[in-house]
């Protein structure tokens, strides 16, 4: 687990949409998970940095479908040329998407993930990230999820927080995923102006 303090050139803020921050669906703690996103998402403005909204298009039906007051961001967006959203399909933030042509045209090399969710999204973008060779933080408390429900005969509710902390420990031996969300510090990549907003 890496242990580098280094500030990162981009945020990738994951799937933090209505659906699971607002109302009956809204996830344990959600207050707090947005103001710590919303945090990360200022001080990486102020730094220069990339930020790339992924917003999750969900199946007819679910709560993100899209076009629908669950699939909306949260948190306002500054689009331009640092800032963009990047809708997506698949968990992977990079499957079948502009991303990682975003980080590379940015000339970016380290980025931090937060959203959600810890388990599913957040995971399997930062696996991706690593695979691709980007450093890679992902905050401790800046990503989350839902508790697992009681499955009979198998295990009684597992809690959002020990769903999170599992999620994180699978991927901790290349990924530092100590670090707290206002430990982490932004600088702009290294071709700040090459990046179209959406």
């Amino acid at each position: 687990m890496s242990t580098d303090t280094t500030p990162v050139e981009a945020l990738l803020v994951v799937d933090v949409q209505s659906a699971s921050t607002t109302g009956t669906g809204a996830l344990p703690d959600a207050a707090g998970l947005l103001d710590r996103t919303t945090d990360l998402i200022a001080r990486a403005r102020r730094a220069g940095a990339l930020v790339v909204h992924l917003q999750n298009d969900g199946q007819p039906g679910a709560g993100d479908e899209p076009h629908t007051p669950g699939w909306e961001l949260h948190l306002p967006v500054e689009t331009g040329p640092m800032e963009t959203v990047v809708r997506k399909t698949h968990d992977d933030g990079f499957r079948e998407t502009a991303l990682g042509g975003l980080l590379t045209g940015a000339g970016v090399r380290s980025l931090a993930v937060c959203g959600l969710m810890s388990e599913m999204c957040v995971q399997a973008t930062a696996r991706t990230a690593l695979a691709l060779g980007y450093r890679v933080i992902l905050p401790h408390d800046a990503h989350a999820t839902h508790d697992i429900p009681a499955a009979p005969g198998i295990s009684g509710v597992i809690p959002a927080a020990v769903v999170s902390r599992v999620a994180a420990w699978a991927i901790s031996g290349d990924a530092d995923v100590t670090t707290q969300a206002s430990d982490v510090g932004f600088t702009a990549p290294s071709r700040p102006n090459s990046h179209a907003g959406a």
